[in-house]
């Protein structure tokens, strides 16, 4: 069990770095690869689901306010840019400063949950992936 901890805190930091809160999941990665003897695919997976359903946790947040408020300035851009480019463009949604306000505005937009998933969950991975390459 004591193994499993660092993992839960892995999906944790991923979780919250997708979400409006500033975090970092990169460096944890990082560390638990270089020094905690996983292996690669299963901090992939970790990192990756916490990832995606954090940033669905983004887009479930704009579908649910997009109700009663108006969007804020940095969730209008967003919201401009996905109009135009449509729902691949959550490919992004892993790119700081900008990612956390697309998914924001994929479910100001209503775009469908299972395409949002699908994008965001390839565009993060893709990252994570990177990262365990460039180690």
């Amino acid at each position: 069990m004591g193994a499993a901890w660092p993992l839960w805190g892995l999906f944790s930091s991923a979780f919250i770095s997708a979400t409006l809160f500033p975090g970092g999941s990169e460096a944890l990665l990082a560390f638990l690869h270089t020094r905690g003897g996983y292996d690669p695919l299963t901090l992939l997976a970790v990192a990756s689901l916490g990832n995606a359903l954090g940033g669905m946790s983004s887009w479930l947040l704009g579908r649910m306010v997009s109700v009663a408020h108006p969007p804020r300035p940095k969730i209008r851009r967003a919201i401009e840019w996905l109009s135009r480019g449509g729902s691949p463009l959550l490919l992004l949604s892993w790119v700081p400063v900008i990612g956390d306000p697309l998914c924001v505005a994929a479910g100001w937009l209503r775009i469908a949950w299972l395409p949002a998933l699908v994008y965001i969950t390839v565009g993060k991975t893709l990252r994570y992936a990177l990262v365990l390459l460039v180690l």
